[in-house]
């Protein structure tokens, strides 16, 4: 991998200067190295930080890069410029590497981020009147997930012959409120629609909710429930699921210190994976 890099001294140079005790040189006699990582802000990054520490006890400093889209971590990951990424739940993964042809695998699932439906006009899913609009993400791996939460409030129905995580809007065969579906917009843009309250309601995943103080427990009119097959994971390129630190890194965000660490910070908006 292009940055999971040793820390060996350089040259004669270097070891003479290490051992002389220069204020830049390592006392660690084992080696060191270098793990980076792209994520979402909130809550990826978040505990990305909380990491930090467990990792450094093993000899491995873990840098965290930021993006704001789901788009350029894969593209990312894919060039080299990335060790892994840990931004996105499976279905989107799988749906990424049929469309981009990307070597990826899933190194690891780490939580679940319900994702909510929030409405500045309405304070109940009961409240939506006939033919309203629901903005959603233009991203068809999550549109499955969204309408199978909306079928369990009682909003739609969907086809009992489609699998769930796949379905799409035409897949929709009762609407008893002829509610409309606008499927045109980036995920990043979804939580200013709402604050602009554009639509009637609209369909926000829980990272952008949270990042821009949303809380997906207490500001959403309906939310996906906990046991979602959605679990955002840790994405390495084939092979590299082994290596001994992206080993490290699925163990401590698993660790009962990062679990315990991520339902104190988000009450429950965040939801940990025990397996």
């Amino acid at each position: 991998m292009k940055k999971l890099l040793t820390g060996f001294a350089l040259g004669a140079s270097i070891l003479t200067l290490a051992a002389c005790g220069s204020e830049g040189g390592s006392s660690s006699e084992g080696e060191s190295s270098t793990l980076t990582v792209g994520a979402s802000n909130v809550p990826h990054a978040v505990i990305l930080e909380q990491v930090k520490p467990l990792l450094e006890e093993q000899g491995i400093e873990l840098v965290v890069e930021t993006y704001q889209d789901y788009v350029l971590p894969n593209q990312d990951l894919d060039n080299g410029d990335l060790d892994a990424n840990y931004f996105q739940h499976i279905p989107y993964l799988e749906s990424q590497i049929a469309d981009n042809g990307y070597d990826f695998v899933n190194a690891g699932g780490i939580h679940i981020e319900p994702i909510g439906l929030y409405s500045k006009k309405f304070g109940s899913i009961d409240e939506l009147p006939d033919g309203a609009v629901i903005l959603m993400s233009n991203s068809v791996a999550d549109h499955g997930r969204v309408l199978s939460m909306l079928e369990a409030a009682g909003l739609i129905t969907l086809d009992p012959e489609v699998e769930k995580t796949t379905a799409t809007i035409e897949d929709v065969i009762e609407n008893p409120k002829n509610i409309e579906f606008d499927p045109n917009y980036e995920a990043a843009l979804l939580v200013q629609m709402y604050e602009q309250e554009e639509g009637d309601a609209v369909l926000i995943n829980s990272n952008y909710a949270l990042d821009a103080g949303i809380n997906p427990l207490e500001d959403s009119i309906a939310i996906e429930d906990s046991n979602s097959p959605y679990v955002n994971v840790i994405a390495v390129n084939a092979g590299d699921e082994e290596n001994e630190n992206i080993v490290a890194l699925v163990e401590a965000l698993k660790s009962d210190e990062i679990q315990e660490f991520i339902l104190d910070e988000w009450g429950g908006s965040v939801v940990p994976v025990t397996e």
